[in-house]
């Protein structure tokens, strides 16, 4: 728990909105208690983030705030163009929700990402963001949060997504390829949130997401 105390204690110096929760469904109720009625949003988009599916908040959304107008970007019926066009939307949206690859012990946020559509979303856009991180992802340092994101996140990403031929679905390692299908091309680290507590960061008691 000490480690989580300074995590949660640097992400608030540095702007970000910080709750703590000992299991998704504790996640859960934090977003619907305490986040979402602050917010009152009309539209709501997403990024892929396996933590956050763990909450099952975007499941229950339609039922409890049926209000809400989801913009959808995963459907898999929607051509390439109609995914990015709608990628684009969701950066207008009042909440947008997500995980992120790794968080440092002084308060920075560590994403990479294949399009940029997650990257784009937390770094501006969106009016607020819900990122649901595992304390799995707490390292000591920048250096640490790169090397995990590297060697573990998006190889295991890369394997997840079938459809893609990298080299680090066989070796399990980032080979820095050259890839047409290479996930690793947009870094971003969030320093501090811009406004104060725009982004929101629920750390989970467990193991979850990549």
């Amino acid at each position: 728990m000490e480690n989580i105390d300074v995590v949660l204690n640097a992400l608030r110096k540095n702007n970000f909105e910080a709750y703590f929760a000992e299991t998704p469904e504790e996640a859960n109720g934090i977003f619907f208690s305490e986040i979402l009625p602050a917010l009152k949003p009309q539209t709501l988009s997403w990024g892929d983030s396996m933590t956050m599916r763990e909450t099952k908040v975007l499941d229950e959304i339609p039922a409890k705030h049926p209000e809400i107008s989801i913009i959808k970007t995963f459907d898999p019926a929607y051509s390439a163009e109609q995914k990015l066009y709608w990628r684009r939307q969701a950066l207008l949206s009042d909440i947008f929700l997500t995980g992120s690859n790794a968080v440092t012990k002084s308060g920075k946020i560590v994403n990479l990402d294949m399009v940029g559509n997650r990257v784009g979303a937390i770094t501006f856009g969106p009016k607020n963001v819900v990122l649901f991180i595992g304390v799995n992802k707490i390292v000591d340092s920048l250096e640490e949060a790169f090397a995990r994101v590297r060697n573990i996140a998006a190889p295991k990403n890369a394997i997840r997504h079938t459809n893609l031929k990298t080299p680090c679905q066989k070796t399990g390692k980032c080979m820095d390829c050259r890839s047409a299908d290479r996930i690793c091309n947009s870094w971003t680290v969030t320093a501090k949130s811009f406004p104060k507590n725009r982004i929101k960061v629920i750390l989970i008691n467990g193991e979850f997401g990549l």
